[in-house]
C-alpha cells in the first residue's frame, strides 16, 4: 500500500498533468468536440489502465490523476445543458448520446489493448 502523503502526491502530479493536456487539446479544438475528445481519450487510455497489470502508484498517478483531471464531465454538463437551453434540444441529446458512446466504447478498446474486459 502506498503511503497517504506519496499517494497525495501521485493524484496531484497526475491531476496536474491531467488538467494540462486538457487545456493544451481545448486550445486545438474548440467546443463540443474538445469535449467529446478528451473523454474519449481518457476512457481510452483508463481502459488500457484497467486492464494492464500496474501497481498502485501508476494507477494513482495516471488513472485517478492524469485521467480524472483529463477528462471533463463538468464541460460535458454544461455543454449539453447550454446547448439544449439555446433551443437546440435535439443537437443537446445527440452530443451526450454521442460523448457517452465514445468513451464507452474507447474504454472498451483500450481495455482490450490491455489484455482486459472486452
Amino acid at each position: 500500500m502506498t503511503d497517504p502523503l506519496v499517494a497525495s502526491l501521485l493524484v496531484g502530479l497526475g491531476g496536474s498533468a491531467g488538467a494540462v493536456g486538457r487545456h493544451a487539446i481545448g486550445l486545438r479544438i474548440e467546443g463540443r468536440r474538445s469535449v467529446v475528445a478528451v473523454n474519449a481519450l481518457g476512457s481510452l487510455a483508463l481502459g488500457g489502465l484497467f486492464a494492464a497489470p500496474v501497481g498502485s502508484g501508476a494507477t494513482l498517478f495516471a488513472a485517478v490523476g492524469f485521467c480524472g483531471a483529463f477528462t471533463t464531465f463538468s464541460s460535458f454538463a454544461v455543454e449539453t445543458v447550454s446547448t439544449a437551453a439555446d433551443g437546440e434540444g435535439r443537437t443537446a441529446a445527440r452530443f451526450a448520446a454521442t460523448n457517452v458512446a465514445a468513451a464507452l466504447l474507447a474504454f472498451l478498446v483500450g481495455a482490450a489493448v490491455g489484455g482486459g474486459v472486452a
